[in-house]
């Protein structure tokens, strides 16, 4: 006797994603790995970092492919829409999934809902840093400067809404000075006008302004992370000049869409904290001021979470809009 099903019975059996699927032998074809920002920055760094070894772990090649736009939100809203079937993936950031949905009333995805974290791959901290001709040599004479001239001093970042906007935002409201924002279009063109003295104070990742800082060009002040960094070892932290407790860091994580099945993100999970444990790889990132920072899929969700409270708090308090 033949047991007739009903068609959309059928259809869900054939299409679900763990039907007669095992972990072994997940992927049978090439995972896309997106990136919301350009090429050549530390967001692409970190994914071809990763992409080139966890290809060979997996038996098929990771492809990384860069989305930029809107701050990340471009290739977020991708991947929220793609299938939950493990063949593409983020890399999220504290931008993409905690920064922009704070900025934006409306977009197209939940940052909460729609995503499936598999690991934080990287902290990322800030630099404070000035031009040489600029008195300070620490973050307490930065501050009793710009409390002589409050409003007068100007500090640039690497946009709004970035996390090293967010990190000065703080670091004003810690520190009780006023400073004039001046925003660009990416880390690069920042450092270029803080080097050649269009702008007092630079407020960027660690790992574009801190080659300029080693190079002379700039003078480091703090870093905003809660340890000093490998790559500028003499740099103090803003909490150990006089600052307790101040902490004001980035991420970057690899995350699926929900729904991928767990077994799926399992693997990918064991094989991302594998590279990211590889002596060279952590050699790589930390030289350019990334901090590997591999955690499990469910302290990673906890962390999206908790950032999500911290930083949209302060872009509302600081009445940060999306441009």
């Amino acid at each position: 006797m033949k047991i007739k099903f009903p068609l959309a019975i059928a259809a869900a059996i054939v299409s679900y994603p763990s039907a007669g699927w095992t972990a072994d032998a997940y992927p049978v074809k090439p995972v896309r790995l997106l990136v919301g920002f350009p090429s050549g920055g530390a967001n692409d760094l970190v994914a071809r970092a990763m992409a080139a070894r966890l290809g060979p772990r997996l038996g098929q090649q990771v492809v990384v492919e860069n989305r930029p736009g809107a701050n990340g939100n471009i290739a977020t809203q991708l991947v929220a829409r793609a299938a939950p079937d493990g063949y593409t993936m983020l890399l999220a950031s504290a931008a993409s999934l905690v920064i922009g949905p704070a900025m934006y009333r409306e977009l197209p995805f939940d940052p909460l809902n729609d995503f499936a974290p598999i690991t934080q791959a990287v902290g990322v901290s800030s630099l404070i840093s000035v031009h040489p001709s600029l008195p300070p040599r620490s973050i307490k004479e930065l501050v009793a400067l710009a409390k002589k001239r409050p409003g007068k001093l100007n500090f640039g970042t690497p946009g709004t809404g970035s996390i090293a906007h967010l990190a000065a935002e703080l670091f004003l409201r810690t520190t009780g000075i006023n400073m004039v924002h001046v925003p660009y279009k990416g880390g690069a063109p920042a450092v270029i006008d803080a080097m050649a003295g269009q702008i007092e104070c630079l407020i960027s990742l660690m790992s574009t302004a801190g080659p300029q800082v080693k190079a002379g060009r700039l003078w480091g002040l703090g870093v905003t992370s809660t340890q000093r960094q490998p790559s500028l070892p003499d740099v103090p932290t803003v909490a150990e000049s006089g600052y307790p407790g101040f902490e004001a860091s980035g991420w970057m994580g690899l995350v699926f869409p929900e729904k991928t099945p767990g077994p799926v993100v399992e693997r990918m999970h064991k094989e991302s904290a594998a590279v990211l444990g590889m002596p060279e790889v952590r050699k790589q990132l930390e030289d350019v001021g990334l901090d590997p920072a591999p955690s499990t899929p469910e302290a990673f969700r906890a962390y999206i979470k908790a950032e999500h409270a911290k930083w949209g708090k302060l872009v509302r308090e600081a009445g940060i809009k999306g441009e």
